[in-house]
């Protein structure tokens, strides 16, 4: 026992150097940029397979040598390269390093099963990258892992030419090596954490993006000369760059910041490569700095402007230091091109600020409490030793609840899961207050999709605000009821009633901090289906409704 538990701690310990190593290699923006991406140039997957295959070799070299094989991490090494990059990685790696691991020991025992293994193991792992969800992927590699390894102690045991030899081997190495595959889960969670910042990435230039067009707008309702310079400026500002131009096909309309003085507004373009972007219509990143008048601008980034999917112009921003375009630049790029093609685009004016709407909404929308979480977990705990089972129903609940509020919100989902949703939510609370909270549910049988998260704050509310400040216990109903023409949801409770203040400020858009949730609530369902929330104060309680009108088909 104590020799198995010294070989996996030697095991997982030179995994944690592999892992160590890749994490430095994904904090260096070069190869950051490479792992963000969804496609990779020939160029980029020499690059990352040439990277796995000297990992998987150096694996096979600072393996533990027991009677006469290695026990290493080379397989999860293969495995992952397949399920974050793909074929031509995970297979090419596989090849390599299973070739490798058989010319170094070549008629040793355990030469050719790791052969096959290995490469195998490739197989395997290009069936995960292509078959399985992203999100899933790092289950299904440790299992791969495992199943390979599997695969390779039967093997020795089948060529070992000897079945005590082959025994010998396979009982000693067979449980840490299957156990070891784990690391294939930390390795490719590792490696997946960097794709995912791109995500945050886009969210900032979104905002980014957001913040300039909220203000540009202004000067976009009346486009001259004067107007579309402070456009320039105030994207200078914010982006940092040093000098911004803004042209339409033929000619220069502004140019602010870094040698200001040697461009006329009005002259004809003469960049090659703006004329190109105009033509093709794609952004476009250069290090070219004949682009420029100034041999001290460096790179340039040209981005078209679009009316109605036609090129009417472009954006261009110019730098003094020499650089490669990141992803961060690339998201900004697209973001300021579509902000600013459709500003340009009067008619379309409206549709930005619904979009800010929608946006701020999203963020708000997109919160979890974290008091509500730590008190469901505490519950959870409390209940872990003396109902196991109820422990259980709530952790599925918690979960349901904390991927309605982490997944993207923007889709319109089944009034069934929406009532879902609810009852997550509910079930957690009525665990933490027992008999004094109840929850009635009258929903009759309608088929409709409504926004994410648009009902359960509403629960969240009557609960809070309501129903635990009852004398005695305390009563929501969530009713959903079919009408002529549309749909009502009602959400009553028999707590202490509103206070008719809060209504008034409710329709003026004037919530306190700590009623933002009814607001948020309220400021979507009138933004989508036309009119607010209806609230009443009872005696007792408080009724709160919204209609969802029916689409005739």
């Amino acid at each position: 026992m104590t020799a198995f538990v010294t070989m996996l701690f030697q095991l997982f310990e030179r995994a944690a150097l592999l892992i160590v190593f890749l994490f430095l290699v994904t904090r260096m923006p070069r190869f950051k940029e490479i792992l963000q991406r969804e496609k990779h140039s020939a160029s980029e997957l020499a690059i990352l397979t040439s990277i796995f295959c000297l990992f998987a070799i150096l694996s096979t070299y600072s393996g533990i040598h027991v009677d006469g094989s290695l026990v290493n991490v080379r397989v999860a090494t293969i495995v992952s390269s397949g399920i974050l990059f793909g074929p031509v990685v995970g297979i090419t790696t596989g090849v390599v390093a299973g070739l490798h691991r058989y010319l170094i020991d070549i008629g040793g025992v355990t030469a050719l099963p790791c052969f096959i293994t290995s490469t195998f193991a490739g197989l395997v792992s290009v069936w995960i990258h292509r078959s399985v969800k992203k999100s899933q992927r790092w289950i299904y590699g440790i299992a791969g892992g495992m199943f390979c390894e599997l695969l390779t102690m039967l093997l020795i045991l089948l060529m070992s030419g000897s079945t005590e030899q082959g025994w010998s081997i396979v009982s000693r190495i067979a449980l840490p090596m299957i156990l070891g595959e784990i690391n294939i889960g930390f390795i490719v969670l590792l490696v997946m954490s960097v794709e995912g910042e791109k995500e945050k990435i886009a969210a900032m230039q979104a905002k980014l993006s957001l913040d300039i067009a909220n203000k540009t707008l202004p000067y976009f309702r009346s486009v001259n000369k004067d107007s579309l310079a402070q456009v320039c400026r105030i994207i200078k500002q914010e982006i940092h760059a040093d000098a911004v131009a803004m042209t339409d096909t033929a000619s220069v309309l502004a140019y602010v910041g870094f040698g200001d003085e040697r461009y006329t507004v009005g002259k004809e373009i003469v960049s090659a490569l703006t004329k190109k972007v105009i033509h093709e219509g794609t952004i476009t990143f250069s290090n070219d700095a004949s682009e420029h008048h100034l041999p001290q601008i460096q790179s340039v980034l040209i981005i078209p402007l679009k009316e109605r999917e036609k090129v009417t112009g472009t954006l261009k921003m110019y730098y003094r230091k020499a650089t490669k375009m990141t992803y961060s630049q690339q998201s900004l790029a697209i973001g300021l091109s579509q902000m600013i093609s459709t500003q340009l685009e009067i008619s379309r004016l409206e549709q930005i600020k619904e979009a800010a709407s929608k946006a701020e909404l999203q963020a708000l929308q997109s919160k979890i409490n974290p008091h509500f979480l730590f008190n469901a977990l505490n519950t959870i705990a409390s209940l872990i030793r003396r109902d196991p089972r109820k422990a259980r129903a709530l952790i599925i609940h918690l979960s349901g609840y904390m991927r309605s509020n982490i997944e993207r919100t923007d889709e319109l989902i089944s009034m069934e899961e929406a009532i879902q949703q609810v009852k997550d939510y509910v079930e957690i609370e009525k665990a933490r207050f027992g008999p004094r909270l109840e929850v009635t549910y009258q929903i009759e049988d309608v088929d409709l999709n409504i926004p994410s998260l648009l009902i359960q704050p509403l629960v969240e509310n009557a609960i809070k605000h309501g129903a635990l400040k009852a004398n005695g216990a305390g009563n929501v109903t969530l009713r959903v009821q079919k009408m002529a023409d549309r749909v009502r949801v009602h959400v009553r409770d028999n707590g202490p009633g509103i206070d008719q203040n809060i209504v008034e400020r409710l329709y003026q858009n004037q919530m306190p901090a700590k009623k933002i949730g009814l607001l948020n609530v309220h400021q979507r369902v009138k933004l989508i289906y036309g009119e607010g929330l209806v609230v009443r104060s009872l005696s007792p309680g408080t009724d709160v409704f919204f209609d969802i009108k029916k689409v005739s088909q």
